[in-house]
């Protein structure tokens, strides 16, 4: 069994092999009964300043192994954006 750092460092570059951007940082990370569920967040666009760079929160969805079974884009939003959690 998998640590939970190596479980997200594992996720982080399957998604960047999935979908080509990298994977700037996990925001929620939850055990369920079929394996885990997390939300990273993807940098899609650089941009100069940092602050304007697009990024986007992907919902993750893993099973035991650690294998992505799916995921999907829940929001974008740019880096110095601040976001409320939802109630």
């Amino acid at each position: 069994m998998a640590t939970t750092i190596e479980l997200i460092r594992n996720v982080k570059a399957q998604l960047q092999e999935l979908t080509g951007f990298h994977a700037d940082s996990v925001s929620d990370f939850t055990a369920t009964e079929g394996g885990w569920e997390m939300t990273v967040n993807l940098l899609e666009l650089k941009r100069i300043p940092a602050s304007t760079d697009l990024l986007a929160a992907y919902r993750i969805t893993l099973d035991l192994t650690g294998s992505v079974k799916g995921y999907h884009r829940t929001r974008r939003y740019l880096r110095d954006q601040v976001m409320e959690d939802a109630p």
